[in-house]
């Protein structure tokens, strides 16, 4: 019993599912405690912060990490020093670029961004692209060398220390957005340091970068950038085009927010899969296994899907409990968007792991044209819901003229207004379910290009793998 259990902690799928785990555990009470310390509208702006700053973060590291990842996994120890060294280099001059770009649209736009819910975003991510660059580099090469142990120290930390500081603020402190910001930022730091104190981010090979190297990391990471924007853009558009809304603003982002949060606990076991899957399927696919890449993509792709069946269930039935315990009761009636979203989760386990494979086998720029497909699907269809709501509740206010009780025609307003906003959240979450479909069928007809697959034997791998599991248990056990 003590071997199987030190096997089980050991063993990097653990591992990384539960870093992915105990951090989304952290940071949902984080969320929590912003949703109840700050009003609607500050947390509106928290919102749209951190989904722009993601969303640049994967646009300075999309262009390196997928790459630093396959290729490291079947390098030497001098490959290796190299393509940590071009890893760094690549990140910190796509990190400048975007610094500038930020400052000159701050400079020139000052007084119009002031009036949106973007102003904290544009001061303060300049700063904060700094600040953690150290620690996103270090993720990149712990991942590569399959070193989750340390990944999961490091997102500890820095999940850890931020929220144990809204505890703080919330029971005793009070202090408001601007604080919070800086705390969180101050966070990013204390991660960073770290990684460079125990060169995990490579910092110490950042002259060993060749240019051949680099040339190999920016042909490789021109199309997995792109993937990777695309990928965050499937679920920051979403509160992008509700931020930009004239009838929705940052309220609706709030709301949204709240449902939108509740998926990351589908997205655990899936991200945390996919991040063990993709080097060993690199690897079989650089020597030549296309067997073995095919056994990998089925047993993950169908032992998730299984995995999540009674959990999309248990989640769809408490839904309504579920979003008032993050958010509270007066985000009960975003029950119904994260209910949607309980039907994306069964959906998630095959496109991501269809994604996976793709960049395993060589084929970055079909899984970038399959993201791009989905993506621009998704912006077109909220554009449509979102905008076309506008004018929408335009027109029924005109007509609610008609109405010559001046009160009646307000409450008739209001009703109208509250039910439109809570419905068209729902269509935008009714979009995600489409671009999902979409990105199954076109990533599955690339991959099955190279790989000759059967869409069935997606359900049969996943009985492969749970047999395996209980096999290897119990020869476990039984040692």
């Amino acid at each position: 019993m003590i071997n199987l259990l030190s096997k089980i902690l050991k063993n990097n799928n653990f591992l990384s599912l539960a870093n992915n785990g105990l951090v989304a555990v952290l940071a949902f009470f984080s969320f929590m405690v912003l949703v109840r310390s700050l009003p609607t509208n500050d947390f509106g702006e928290w919102v749209l912060f951190l989904a722009l700053a993601n969303f640049l973060d994967m646009l300075r590291f999309g262009i390196t990490r997928t790459a630093i990842v396959r290729f490291l996994s079947g390098a030497n120890e001098t490959e290796g020093k190299q393509l940590i060294g071009s890893n760094y280099i690549i990140n910190l001059v796509s990190s400048l670029i975007l610094i500038i770009i930020v400052f000159t649209l701050n400079f020139l736009f000052e007084d119009s961004i002031s009036k949106t819910g973007f102003s904290l975003f544009f001061i303060w991510f300049p700063v904060l692209a700094v600040i953690n660059l150290p620690f996103n580099n270090a993720l990149s090469v712990l991942q590569a060398k399959l070193r989750f142990d340390l990944i999961l120290l490091l997102r500890l930390i820095n999940v850890g220390v931020f929220m144990l500081f809204l505890l703080v603020n919330f029971f005793f402190l009070h202090y408001g957005l601007l604080t919070i910001t800086w705390v969180y930022i101050l966070t990013n730091l204390l991660t960073s340091i770290i990684s460079m104190v125990f060169n995990w981010d490579g910092i110490k090979y950042l002259l060993h970068a060749k240019k051949a190297t680099n040339i190999k990391i920016l042909d490789f990471g021109k199309y997995t950038t792109g993937t990777l924007i695309g990928s965050n853009l499937l679920k920051s558009a979403d509160t992008f085009i509700i931020g930009l809304s004239p009838f929705l603003g940052t309220t609706a982002v709030a709301l949204y927010s709240i449902p939108l949060k509740l998926t990351e606990i589908i997205e655990i076991p899936v991200r945390s899969y996919a991040m063990t899957a993709f080097p060993g399927m690199s690897k079989a696919s650089i020597e030549g296994k296309k067997a073995e890449v095919k056994r990998l993509f089925y047993q993950n792709a169908g032992g998730l899907l299984y995995m999540l069946i009674p959990l999309m269930i248990f989640l769809f039935i408490f839904a309504e409990e579920f979003v008032t315990l993050l958010g509270g009761p007066e985000y009960a009636k975003t029950a119904g968007i994260f209910r949607i979203f309980c039907f994306y989760g069964l959906l998630l386990p095959i496109d991501r792991l269809i994604g996976v494979a793709l960049d395993s086998v060589n084929m970055p720029k079909q899984n970038f044209i399959k993201v791009v497909y989905m993506t621009s699907a998704n912006i077109i269809g909220d554009s449509i819901i979102v905008f076309g709501l506008f004018y929408s509740v335009l027109f029924m206010s005109v007509i609610s003229l008609l109405f010559t009780d001046i009160e009646s025609m307000a409450v008739f307003t209001k009703v109208v207004a509250e039910y439109s906003t809570i419905t068209v959240l729902e269509l935008v979450a009714v979009v995600t379910l489409m671009f999902s479909v979409i990105g199954i069928l076109v990533g599955f007809n690339f991959l099955n290009r190279e790989l000759s697959l059967s869409f069935r034997k997606i359900f049969s791998g996943g009985v492969t793998f749970f047999t395996a599991f209980i096999r290897k248990s119990l020869l476990g056990r039984n040692s």
